[in-house]
């Protein structure tokens, strides 16, 4: 149920609004004052508040600004002694709406609504972008781990392209994408590419576009990945599987810093940073000849290998909490504990699927466990 919080000097005027806001199912707390209710909303998470201006103690403007230092719930001002200066001042300082008084029954209940949504809105927001940034977190305090955010550190801030070489699973498109975000392209695009999702014959369509009539589907013009990436980073992940077609193009690509559309005539300038990664032992394509050398050595002017998970076992505990965080956070429960010896049956663990099958070991344990998450529960879900 919504609570609402009311601050109002006068009895009056906050019996008759718990009265009515009781009748159409909220649930009401009050404070005579700006002091008191101050004090309520550091206590108690309300959906929205409701704030004289006037007022002993601490006038609602005060109030408004120190309300807003310890919450986003939205404040609807209200008051009978207001002017259009008051009104505008209160909303310039971030009330969410005005109200004179006598109160408006219909707009008081339609401001509530609206007050709602946008409160849900934030909360929403607020937790998609932490659920965005843990996505992108690297998880870990080993050598091996630091030693990668070093590197990222030094290269990231250049244009130099790089090779992220690993086991499936292990983080690559991770280090991409942190090699992004901490580079001078942060906020151009980052376009990635699954080389061996794409059949070997739309592998050229999408990466350089095509021209409208180039093939019997090419109903439209369209433009392809490097072109999508102009100005920021291009990730081509598995290269390894990109047909020696593709690779000569993408070579000349990357010499010549332009492209040409499938079925078409005009070349293109792209200015794109190059990051690619595969699990692959590309040195090894080369001598079987599914790889391109040329193209090898243009990739990897930088070379960041991955380990798996196997090569890090200390970083599975930090690991593992991190996703019951995650997944709890989720799920919309409180963050389940974990005894000592799950996490030592845990690192016991082959992991061949390396952190995404850790991942999803941990999700299954968090769907069908109850309470701590123990040694038991891993013999019976993870092993």
């Amino acid at each position: 149920m919504p609570r609402i919080l009311v601050i109002d000097d006068e009895k009056s005027i906050r019996n008759t609004l718990r009265e009515i806001l009781e009748y159409e199912k909220y649930t009401v707390d009050d404070a005579c004052d700006g002091v008191e209710g101050l004090r309520l909303a550091g206590e108690q998470k309300y959906d929205v508040i409701l704030c004289d201006i006037k007022m002993p103690r601490m006038d609602g403007i005060e109030a408004l600004t120190r309300l807003q230092e310890i919450s986003d719930t939205p404040v609807v001002m209200i008051s009978g002694h207001g002017t259009i200066e008051t009104a505008v001042e209160a909303i310039r300082k971030g009330a969410y709406d005005y109200i004179a008084k006598p109160l408006d029954l219909n707009r008081l209940l339609v401001t509530l609504r609206n007050a709602m949504d946008k409160s849900l809105l934030v909360a929403e927001t607020r937790f998609l972008k932490r659920r965005i940034g843990n996505a992108n977190e690297m998880i870990g305090e080993s050598e091996a781990m630091n030693q990668i955010r070093e590197m990222i550190a030094r290269v990231a801030v250049t244009d130099a392209r790089v090779l992220i070489t690993g086991e499936n699973g292990t983080g690559k498109e991770l280090v991409a994408r942190q090699l992004h975000a901490l580079s001078n392209r942060a906020t151009a695009p980052f376009i990635e590419v699954n080389c061996a999702a794409i059949p070997a014959e739309l592998i050229e369509s999408n990466l350089f576009g095509h021209e409208k009539g180039s093939f019997t589907s090419a109903i439209k013009q369209h433009k392809g990945d490097f072109e999508q990436a102009h100005g920021g980073t291009l990730f081509l992940d598995e290269i390894g599987d990109m047909s020696l077609s593709a690779q000569s193009k993408v070579l000349r690509a990357l010499q010549e810093n332009k492209i040409s559309r499938v079925g078409g005539e005009k070349e293109i300038l792209v200015d794109v940073r190059i990051i690619a990664a595969t699990n692959k032992n590309l040195k090894e394509e080369i001598r079987n000849k599914t790889f391109r050398e040329d193209l090898y050595h243009r990739l990897s002017v930088i070379v960041i290998e991955v380990p798996p998970l196997s090569r890090r076992p200390d970083d599975i505990p930090l690991l593992v909490d991190h996703f019951i965080a995650d997944f709890c956070a989720g799920q919309g429960k409180a963050k389940m504990d974990i005894d000592p010896e799950a996490i030592e049956k845990l690192k016991l663990i082959n992991w061949t699927g390396n952190i995404r099958e850790l991942r999803n070991v941990v999700e299954r344990l968090v769907i069908l466990c109850e309470g701590t998450i123990t040694g038991n529960d891993v013999n019976r879900y993870a092993i």
